[in-house]
């Protein structure tokens, strides 16, 4: 048994997937996570525009980025995290790749995502 084979068991045996709503790239989401301060736990939402999704099946992560007092904030969930309660998809973003790093670099309207219709 090898390194990887130990390491696929115990992502199928140990990982626990919660069900989310299906998001990608250019997307506006809230996740509500948990942060345990001391004895107590408190639910925080982080809302903004998902930035990529990379990875896969229980390593899989995305990264949101959103704009808190003028400064650009992101910060990388990843989807097996148990302290992820739940993820609202507010708006569908229509963007034409996978991975947004030019947002970074936009302000004002210019950093504003067409809606994608449904």
């Amino acid at each position: 048994m090898g390194k990887q084979d130990i390491i696929k068991f115990v992502e199928q045996e140990f990982v626990e997937r919660k069900e989310f709503p299906v998001f990608g790239a250019g997307d506006t989401i809230t996740v509500t996570y948990s942060i345990k301060e001391g004895a107590k736990t408190r639910l925080q939402s982080f809302q903004g525009v998902v930035l990529q999704r990379r990875g896969e099946k229980n390593r899989e992560t995305f990264t949101i980025r959103k704009i808190s007092g003028g400064i650009g904030v992101e910060r990388i969930f990843p989807v097996a995290s148990p302290s992820i309660e739940k993820i609202v998809v507010n708006k569908r973003g229509d963007v034409r790749r996978a991975r947004i790093f030019y947002l970074r670099g936009l302000t004002g309207k210019k950093a504003r995502i067409k809606e994608r219709r449904m």
